[in-house]
């Protein structure tokens, strides 16, 4: 029997085995004095076999027969379920941890506690590039590592409640990943402007002022969906009419002479407005019936609308010169070339609350696109952050094409070199399909009894002992599970400095209410910010306190 000579303690012995748990009687002198605490839920523990050393987890602790005096005999049952094992170098082990069992315990077998020594093998990642994210919750001096190829390979999820600290959990991935990882390409969706700090001059930090992201690149629906709203499904006429128009517009821009049997009204190419508009002039022109200028009418006035509004300057920009950019707009939010700043960080807070699931779409779309005819010569990470709020459930809570253009990545990115990381504090209201193709999953605290049930669908990889500490984690502890990680585990984030968190924090309401801090000024500062659809980092700024 392999001899591992670290201290432990003896708990006592196996009395039964059924599938994947084993039934373990508790030494008389568990439970108080120096070994409390030694035994606790979702511990890890160690069995020896005639061939192994076995490793599982605390998933239960009872007293089947209580004794109602003090001193009475009782039986103290631990059930364990098994995670994996190391073989004896006689049996072809090599002294690493793998999961799975080959030889499974008998009866009367004896289990202790694992040590530092057993918590390290069973937690390492060996021969393969891993990054440090916190420490294991059993033993803090055994740090939590996650492997990038297996993390970023089959898509990851970091889900919990409100104040958990997933801003500040996916912060620290992201960071880990970086300082290994220098020329990564990271593109993160921020709806709620709150990494741009976090990262400082690592990222290049989009705007809606900053970004130019044209409506030439929209495909059909994309732009029905931005001219017409939730009343394009409704408009058959007025639709027919801009798929014409379009097209006649993007072949107009082609130029005559050249080859343009390729170019469709999804094609990626550039057109004008101003042709556009111009041959939905002629073709007012050239209406007699009164139906058909009705529907011409509505699609110039939409048009008209959207230009005037500076909330769609990103989509329709006021120069009259038009250029085909798409490369360097492909380099500016994939990073390429890297030039120092691997992650790209897109504000969507100043962006029109009617088209962001349309803007999430075209960026999704093009990710993949690109993913796609780059044939993995550019890995890409797409970052998700409140992933719910524009791949719902709900099938008519959304738009649909940006469901589909996430789900795309989620099921055949793998293959072309694109990853997908789902943030979620709601992920009972997330389109499954996009949670179950995360094969690492990181939950914080979740006292929703349905957000839970999601998750204990979605991780069944992780015992149940693990799963029940969903609702009492503390905040930055997690319950790690999946292709990422050595096994399932509970974790906890190493702390970032407070530079370097995500502005995610809670208003402080006690403090701001001490004193009246109100004024005509703040009210003009916050009209005028309000007409001009820009928050510029002022009085609305100050104060902030940044929490996990």
């Amino acid at each position: 029997m392999m001899e591992i000579g670290r201290q432990s303690h003896k708990l006592g012995r196996v009395v039964a085995v059924t599938g994947g748990q084993i039934i373990v009687l508790l030494g008389d002198e568990i439970g108080g004095g120096q070994s409390a605490g030694v035994v606790q839920v979702g511990h890890l523990v160690r069995i020896a076999t005639v061939r192994s050393q076995v490793y599982g987890i605390i998933s239960g602790l009872s007293i089947p027969m209580p004794s109602p005096g003090a001193d009475g005999p009782e039986l103290k049952i631990a059930e364990i379920d098994l995670l994996g094992e190391v073989l004896d170098v006689a049996d072809g082990g090599d002294g690493s941890f793998r999961r799975g069992i080959s030889i499974m315990p008998s009866l009367d077998d004896l289990v202790s506690t694992a040590d530092q020594g057993d918590t390290g093998i069973v937690y390492a990642r060996p021969n393969q590039q891993t990054v440090c994210i916190g420490t294991v919750h059993q033993d803090q001096r055994v740090k939590a590592h996650v492997g990038i190829d297996d993390l970023l390979g089959k898509h990851f999820a970091v889900v919990g409640t409100t104040g958990a600290g997933k801003s500040c959990a996916v912060t620290l991935i992201l960071k880990r990943i970086l300082e290994s990882n220098p020329n990564a390409h990271i593109l993160l969706l921020d709806p709620h402007g709150e990494y741009a700090r976090a990262f400082g001059d690592q990222a290049e930090h989009l705007t809606a002022e900053s970004l130019n992201l044209p409506h030439w690149l929209f495909n059909f629906e994309e732009i029905s969906e931005v001219v017409f709203g939730a009343e394009a499904r409704d408009l058959v006429a007025e639709l027919q009419s801009l798929r014409e128009l379009i097209l006649a517009a993007k072949l107009r821009f082609a130029g005559a002479g050249r080859d343009t049997s390729w170019i469709t009204v999804d094609t990626p190419v550039p057109y004008r407005m101003g042709d556009l508009v111009q041959l939905l002039d002629d073709a007012l022109g050239r209406l007699e019936n009164r139906a058909d200028r009705g529907s011409y009418l509505r699609i110039k006035s939409r048009l008209a609308a959207l230009q005037a509004d500076r909330r769609y300057a990103f989509m329709f920009p006021a120069n009259l010169f038009l250029v085909d950019d798409l490369a360097p707009l492909l380099g500016r939010l994939f990073r390429v070339p890297v030039d120092g700043r691997p992650l790209a960080i897109l504000d969507l807070a100043g962006m029109p609350s009617e088209v962001l699931n349309v803007v999430v779409s075209v960026l999704s779309r093009m990710a993949f696109d690109f993913a796609f005819w780059g044939d993995q010569s550019v890995p890409l990470l797409v970052v998700c952050e409140e992933a719910h709020r524009y791949a719902p459930k709900d099938d008519n809570a959304g738009f649909e094409p940006t469901k589909r253009a996430l789900a795309r990545i989620a099921k055949e990115g793998r293959k072309y070199g694109i990853s997908l990381c789902v943030v979620s504090q709601r992920p009972s209201e997330l389109a499954p399909s996009l949670l179950s193709q995360c094969n690492t999953v990181f939950a914080l605290r979740m006292t929703s009894h349905k957000d839970q049930e999601i998750i204990h669908a979605a991780i069944l990889d992780a015992s149940s002992a693990l799963m029940a500490a969903l609702p009492s984690l503390g905040n930055a502890e997690a319950i790690a599970v999946g292709e990422g990680m050595p096994v399932p585990m509970r974790l906890r984030f190493s702390d970032l400095p407070p530079e370097e968190r995500p502005r995610s924090g809670t208003a402080p309401f006690s403090a701001r209410w001490q004193a009246d801090g109100g004024s005509a000024s703040l009210l003009g500062h916050i009209v005028d910010c309000w007409r001009q659809q820009k928050r510029d980092g002022g009085p609305l700024e100050r104060g902030r306190q940044t929490v996990g």
